[in-house]
């Protein structure tokens, strides 16, 4: 790590010594501080920042999230070299409140529900800076965060969130209230942000430093636009910031006694009747509109039945004891991921397709919808993906000599495979077929390797 520090700089919370030629912090005296009763840590966070400790530590998470480069075309193999050079000067800029942070990447991805999402990458180094500084003020605002707060904390899970949705229906909550903010990461109101941040960290250099980084810009096209709004998604700040913000919701439902569940910008709120929703819903978007200055997008959100609702890719089925299965837009995108997949295979090795590609596909699935009860859903996945390397065998076969061949090393008769592989029904009707299935049974498919999601859901 090439990140080093300077002899008269303290080293954070437990540093001896400091830099005689700057102040306390930016705009503040140590009467100032004492005044406020601040401890000198509060308004020297930048150099706990700053300190050798917290950046090796980011530089490591920065190395293992990896990501795309940003406008400056630098990867993550390249940061540690170039700051072999340039950190001194990055560093000093860091703690006199200079730094500039560069714009950021625009990136279009797909979203689950149709659409795209505008993602901003920024550049390696400044993905560093957004490490640092998360990692020392996120335990400054975690600890008041509330319990029914899921998205992007430690030891918080979306399985965890819906676990609570769950346990809400079964308690006789059998309505919910359905909110999507439209387009939150990009209208978040900049100085509302900044206020709520402003009221836990004190050191001006970090908050000028945050503040830098939502107006740094987006570039697409070659052309920068300023930011004037919004948190761009993509870089390690955007997640933590979101939660601050909506930290404001969170508490004014508790005190109003509402039992909710929010990962990050998805809030679900559970009640008795559809009355008391509608009287919720109307009341919650206008405590978001006025106070935090945040749009409802009317489409989306909605009071309704929880097995009529998705919340992050599950929904709560209707029986008298509520049960967890993944909702219909889920399956729906696992098969479109896997046609993929199906279609990269048709010249490759059956076993390799299994181990290298779909196996880390429905492993990764299988792991987020663990919590998936409903029997049905897993042996249906199971059966379609079976099928589907049936169509894939037997357009490899490709003539029917070939296949007759390859049905009798199965042990069919010679009239059967001839008339089996004869027939001029197309690939996916014969993946179906009862020959396909004597002859590619599921314990073929078991000894190659394939991960059935049956076995994985059902017995997790």
């Amino acid at each position: 790590m090439p990140i080093k520090e300077d002899e008269n700089t303290s080293t954070g919370a437990g540093g001896k010594g400091r830099n005689p030629r700057l102040p306390v912090a930016v705009g503040a005296s140590k009467s100032t501080a004492s005044q406020n009763n601040l401890s000198p840590r509060e308004h020297q966070l930048m150099e706990e920042v700053l300190s050798k400790e917290n950046m090796t530590l980011a530089m490591k998470r920065v190395k293992a999230n990896k990501g795309a480069a940003g406008i400056d075309d630098m990867t993550v193999d390249e940061l540690e070299s170039y700051l072999k050079q340039e950190w001194p000067g990055i560093r000093g800029e860091l703690l006199e409140g200079r730094y500039k942070p560069k714009s950021v990447r625009r990136v279009m991805i797909p979203k689950t529900g149709g659409g795209e999402r505008a993602l901003g990458i920024p550049t390696v180094v400044d993905r560093l800076i957004q490490q640092a500084v998360h990692q020392v003020i996120s335990p400054i605002f975690e600890k008041d965060f509330s319990e029914s707060s899921y998205g992007y904390r430690p030891k918080r899970s979306a399985q965890q969130a819906v676990e609570a949705a769950r346990q809400y229906v079964s308690e006789g909550r059998r309505w919910v209230v359905d909110m999507d903010l439209e387009k939150f990461f990009d209208r978040v109101n900049h100085d509302i942000l900044m206020a709520r941040v402003a009221r836990k960290v004190k050191d001006k250099r970090i908050l000028l430093l945050i503040r830098r980084y939502l107006q740094a810009g987006i570039m697409e096209d070659g052309l920068t636009k300023a930011s004037t709004e919004g948190t761009p998604q993509g870089g390690p700040l955007s997640p933590l910031l979101s939660n601050i913000l909506l930290d404001d919701l969170d508490k004014e439902l508790e005190s109003r006694g509402h039992k909710f569940c929010r990962y990050a910008d998805d809030s679900n709120i559970y009640v008795h009747t559809q009355r008391a929703g509608e009287r919720v819903k109307e009341s919650v978007t206008l405590f978001l509109s006025n106070k935090l200055k945040l749009k409802v997008n009317e489409a989306k959100s909605a009071v309704d039945r929880p097995w009529k609702r998705k919340f992050l890719g599950y929904t709560i089925t209707m029986d008298k004891e509520p049960r967890l299965r993944a909702a219909i837009q889920s399956i729906k995108k696992l098969k479109d991921t896997l046609r993929v997949i199906f279609r990269r295979g048709r010249g490759r090795n059956i076993g390799r397709l299994i181990t290298e590609e779909l196996n880390p596909v429905i492993r990764g699935w299988g792991n987020y919808f663990s919590l998936t009860t409903v029997k049905k859903i897993p042996e249906e996945l199971d059966f379609w993906i079976r099928r589907k390397l049936r169509c894939i065998i037997w357009r490899q076969m490709k003539r029917a000599k070939t296949r007759a061949k390859r049905l009798m090393k199965c042990g069919f008769d010679k009239d059967r495979a001839w008339m089996s592989a004869g027939n001029r029904r197309g690939a996916w009707w014969n993946a179906g077929a009862s020959h396909m299935n004597q002859a590619y049974p599921i314990a073929h498919f078991n000894k190659l390797g394939l991960v059935a999601l049956q076995t994985k859901l059902i017995s997790s």
